[in-house]
């Protein structure tokens, strides 16, 4: 009997791989998840809640002033120390300056009046309303030392945030890798107990033969003799051809899911999702025009003349957010875009002069023999944004969401009910076509919305 080598290389394998995985996967698991918990702390210089001063701070001041660095008033961080050092002044000179400032300055104070000057003669505003206690409440919180960032943790990208415990660390895609290797792993044992196998057979001299195959025509040749199933099969290749053509011909100009890169990155789920900035704030002319228009960079600095950097949620960026690049610096770094095409200078506080046109991408685009007017459809029907544009609070890209066609208009003209409370325009004609049609409720098609001198001239 002949000697069939290597039999137990099966074992040998199996306990092998079982070893390199059991060593490639426990380091992984013994990571550690860190989580660092930022605290405000109370201030040094005097008593005080420096919690609550920061939500008075965020109420009363934050408009104007920023604790790091001037914006339409000086910087705050550590404020009553500097006036202590450099002025000389004292906590009762801040009571009086916060609670009514336009008196300290008619009253003659040489550092009022040299603040006055220095930031263009615009007084603060007083607030009388403020208690000494809510004072120190907020010069604790200027005193207190900025929070520090959470420190690094490797792999923490692979981990969901807001995890309380209980992770392991490892992320998905190497346990999938560890999983690819086992499966190869595999593969090789089969191969080699395959072998194995055969090499018993030959060595107990069982002969494996293949069976000859009969000799067939050819699938192709088959097919090509027979005339009924080529003229089947042209006719189908046919019918298929137009139907796919028709579908192909009927899809241009409709650009559906179009989501351009815009110069400047806006994200309408931060501004009208979490801010719950309205629509028609931005976009003014859908109420009164045919246009929704494009607000100018004038709107967007009516807000980020005071937001100068984006610090995101409180519950931090999600986990999609940071695989696109979303980041606290990315929204930051876009908003200095607004400030250079404006022509804003951060550290004076004022406009240069020299602007710089922002070349916006279209989305949205109607034939020019279409004729849609937005303030018809928000003002007067009073159609919400969403109907035409679809989420908006949830788009970090803006893109186009209907598919805009003369299909999809006429059937919302089929099943949308005129409104007619509050309108005397439409009570006289809604009375007199409900009788005609014998309905309650008017549909915009059962008002003329199918006549095709409404939307095309």
């Amino acid at each position: 009997m002949k000697k069939v080598p290597n039999r137990n290389q099966f074992s040998k394998i199996l306990g092998l791989s079982l070893i390199v995985f059991l060593l490639f996967v426990s380091p992984l698991i013994a990571q550690e998840e860190a989580v660092a918990d930022a605290t405000v702390t109370e201030a040094a210089a005097g008593a005080g809640d420096a919690k609550n001063g920061k939500s008075l701070f965020n109420q009363n001041c934050a408009a104007c002033h920023a604790l790091n660095r001037k914006m339409t008033g000086p910087a705050l961080m550590n404020v009553e120390a500097r006036l202590s050092e450099e002025e000389g002044l004292d906590r009762e000179w801040l009571y009086a300056w916060i609670k009514n400032s336009p008196g300290v300055i008619k009253s003659g104070d040489a550092y009022a009046n040299k603040l006055y000057a220095e930031y263009n003669q615009a007084a603060m505003t007083a607030f009388p309303t403020l208690s000494n206690a809510d004072i120190d409440d907020i010069l604790a919180y200027t005193a207190a030392p900025p929070a520090a960032a959470p420190a690094a943790v490797p792999g923490a990208g692979e981990v969901a945030v807001g995890g309380s415990g209980g992770s392991s660390g490892v992320s998905n895609e190497i346990i999938l890798g560890a999983l690819v290797l086992v499966f190869g792993l595999l593969v090789v044992m089969l191969l080699l107990v395959n072998k194995t196998l055969q090499r018993i057979a030959q060595a107990n001299g069982v002969v494996i033969e293949k069976e000859n195959a009969e000799k067939r025509t050819p699938i192709w040749k088959a097919f090509a003799q027979n005339q009924f199933l080529v003229l089947v099969t042209a006719i189908i290749l046919l019918l298929g051809s137009a139907y796919f053509a028709y579908g192909w011909m009927m899809q241009v100009g409709v650009d559906q899911g179009y989501a351009p890169i815009q110069p400047i990155h806006y994200s309408h789920k931060i501004h009208a999702g979490d801010n719950k900035i309205e629509c028609k704030y931005c976009h003014s002319s859908a109420r009164v025009s045919k246009h929704s228009g494009i607000p100018s960079l004038n709107v967007c600095m009516n807000c980020h003349k005071s937001i100068y950097e984006y610090t995101g949620n409180p519950e931090g960026p999600s986990q999609e957010d940071l695989e696109n690049g979303y980041t606290n610096e990315f929204y930051t770094g876009e908003i200095k875009k607004l400030y250079k095409a404006v022509g804003w200078d951060e550290e004076n506080q004022k406009y240069t002069g020299e602007s710089q046109p922002v070349e916006w991408v279209r989305i949205h685009n109607l034939p020019d023999f279409a004729y849609f007017n937005h303030s018809q459809h928000v003002s007067v029907a009073g159609v919400e944004c969403q109907t035409c544009h679809g989420p908006v609070e949830e788009m970090e890209i803006m893109y186009q969401y209907s598919p805009l066609t003369m299909g999809w208009c006429i059937d919302c003209h089929r099943e949308t009910n005129v409104k007619v409370e509050g309108n005397e325009y439409y009570e006289k004609i809604h009375a007199e076509l409900s009788k005609k049609y014998g309905v309650d409720n008017l549909t915009a098609a059962q008002l003329g919305g199918l006549e095709c001198g409404k939307c095309h001239y």
